[in-house]
């Protein structure tokens, strides 16, 4: 008989990567739900050390998705003291998504490979610097605004694609599991006190500008943090365990690798509609929602700065509360299910999708109707899509192998952010401005063309939940495939011989 690899998983010339130090079998991921954590010893890192490496990671996390969004929770304020339109306003969020986009690669790249701890500590700084300056730009140079937020991107994108493997080779099997959640439950956290403390601030100070700046302050004392209490473990150090010690590869060798991870490469498609959704709907939902009231008579529109921005804090407090509700549930359903169904993880997440697209539909209809009732389906939506968040994560960390997760955390940043929130908050104000040129003076029209624009969000998280389908149909070979390769036995097929040779009585 002869021998070969399977699609999607290792090939032969991997197997010069791979050099065995025991017969021990390693508990790769999660797989092994209730195994003995062994990570501190693997890693020589005390169990205090890498909790509080942990919550170093998750407050700066915190601090990123607080700046993400303060901008899209002081926006009125924004349009009104530059005196841009909604396709303009959009570019505010494309540009830093696509500068986060485009370094995340060269960040995956340097995180396979040198100390990510360093790594971290450079964005970090870069993103302070940037933070604070965007805030002392005057109304005549928007550009300049615009050109700031890009730079922003460099920051978070050094963080994001390292900090998760950080985690990854700090803790192993379950406890692994419930740490990332605790990362990833951050993000909606962070996100909805972007709205809070950005819209909070703005009101006291009577100026969008000092909105900007606590978040640059917060900072610095995050980096202190990283510098000096973040260690940086041996890559693959918690899933080793004795199994295999893996050597470096080529970056052409990753990436062919994981373009051969199916699950890899449909996971990455499904956080791809989920980051337009979620971009999209998290930049325009409280100017939406601020219209709303204005065609309903509740609000006069906005004249001059700062502009009521009390949906902000609604918007905000629903994205805390769904956000911690919904990763936290994602988390338990995962853990109940995977020991007996193989391929929960993608399964839970395509449920969470399918199932929030018609709840944001209903909201987006609702809202020139009765604005409680579209904010109670926002947050069932917003629930059903944060149970996704840790589970993503957790999924990339156990279909990939350890040398290569950053890269993957890159690739999948760059496809997510290029096809998804990169251009969904600009798409949604090109369609709004170009609707609104029909009765460009109606403000009943300027709420109208803003909701038929946030309709294409819905239709975008149907075809994500498919995406994620997908995944569940070959995530048990892939996960298999990976935790073989960490054991230093490249995973290998049964292939028939061709007839003419086949063995005869």
């Amino acid at each position: 008989m002869e021998t070969g690899p399977p699609a999607g998983a290792g090939s032969r010339d991997e197997r010069t990567h791979l050099r065995s130090s025991s017969k021990g079998t390693p508990h790769y991921g999660t797989i092994a739900d209730g195994q003995v954590d062994s990570s501190t010893r693997t890693t020589g890192i005390s169990q205090r050390r890498a909790y509080i490496a942990v919550a170093i990671l998750c407050y700066v996390n915190l601090l990123n998705y607080m700046d993400r969004y303060t901008i899209a929770g002081i926006l009125p304020s924004i349009q009104k003291s530059f005196n841009i339109s909604d396709s303009t306003s959009g570019l505010l969020q494309t540009v830093f998504i696509c500068s986060f986009m485009l370094l995340a690669p060269a960040f995956g790249y340097l995180g396979d490979r040198y100390n990510r701890k360093y790594i971290m500590v450079g964005g970090l700084a870069v993103w302070i610097v940037t933070t604070l300056g965007s805030s002392f730009i005057s109304d005549s140079y928007f550009w300049v605004l615009v050109l700031m937020r890009a730079f922003v991107g460099t920051g978070e994108a050094s963080f994001v694609t390292v900090a998760p493997t950080i985690i990854g080779d700090l803790f192993s099997d379950s406890k692994r599991t419930l740490m990332i959640s605790f990362f990833y439950i951050f993000i909606p956290v962070g996100s909805g006190l972007g709205y809070i403390v950005g819209s909070t601030i703005a009101r006291v100070t009577l100026q969008w500008r000092w909105a900007l700046r606590l978040n640059p302050i917060l900072g610095a004392f995050g980096l202190l943090l990283l510098l000096f209490f973040t260690p940086n473990p041996p890559r693959g150090a918690s899933d080793s365990q004795g199994g295999a010690q893996i050597e470096m590869t080529s970056y052409l060798e990753d990436i062919k690798y994981l373009l051969r991870n199916r699950s890899f490469v449909w996971s990455s498609l499904g956080v791809t509609a989920m980051a337009f959704v979620t971009g999209a709907l998290a930049f325009w939902t409280p100017t939406f929602l601020s219209r709303a009231r204005v065609t309903m008579g509740l609000r006069p529109p906005c004249v001059k700065e700062p502009c009521d921005t009390s949906d902000s804090y609604i918007f905000g407090a629903i994205t805390v509360v769904t956000g911690i509700v919904g990763v936290s549930l994602g988390t338990w359903i995962s853990r109940r299910l995977r020991d007996r169904v193989p391929n929960a993880d993608p399964l839970i997440c395509a449920v969470g999708m399918l199932a929030s697209a018609p709840c944001f539909f209903i909201a987006i209809v609702l809202a020139s109707i009765s604005i409680p009732a579209t904010y109670v389906f926002i947050g069932i939506g917003e629930t059903l899509l944060s149970l996704n968040w840790a589970i993503l994560a957790d999924i990339l960390l156990y279909v990939v192998v350890p040398t290569r997760r950053a890269t993957a955390e890159a690739l999948q940043i760059m496809v997510c952010h290029l096809l998804g929130d990169a251009g969904s908050p600009y798409l949604l104000g090109a369609i709004s401005d170009a609707l609104s040129k029909y009765n460009p003076d109606s403000l009943i029209w300027r709420f109208r063309s803003l909701e038929y624009s946030m309709l294409l969000c819905p239709f975008m998280g149907v075809l994500g939940g498919l995406f994620f389908l997908m995944t569940a149909l070959y995530i048990k070979e892939d996960r298999k495939a990976a935790q073989l390769l960490i054991a230093g036995e490249p995973p290998v097929q049964i292939v028939p011989m061709p007839p003419d040779i086949q063995p005869t009585a």
